[in-house]
């Protein structure tokens, strides 16, 4: 039996060109990821849609997440999660430019 352990928050990297996704586990059909952004957001005009369904917990740092039909973001502070469902358009409209922001985002299908 192989027992893994670590810290959502070792090793965050610096300024990022672009996010950084790490896998940490998968298994089946889910996959969690950590996710770390340093002030990116979605290109203009480009959303997500996703095959699967996606549940994100954001644990440091701040985020606007938008989905498509919504007029504003959703302002997302450590502790808030949202349930996605697959296909549910949506777009990181900005993240936080002078801290890390990290993500886990639990990937499944329904």
């Amino acid at each position: 039996m192989e027992i893994e352990s670590g810290n959502l928050f070792a090793e965050l990297p610096g300024r990022l060109d672009a996010e950084a996704m790490e896998t940490l586990l998968a298994r089946g059909g889910l996959r969690l990821v950590r996710i770390v952004s340093t002030g990116q957001a979605s290109p203009a005009g480009e959303w997500y849609d996703q095959a699967d369904w996606e549940w994100v917990v954001l644990l440091a740092g701040a985020a606007g997440l938008r989905f498509e039909g919504e007029a504003e973001a959703r302002v997302l502070a450590p502790g808030d999660f949202v349930h996605i469902p697959a296909h549910a358009r949506h777009r990181v409209e900005w993240t936080a430019a002078d801290e890390p922001t990290v993500w886990l985002a639990l990937h499944y299908e329904k």
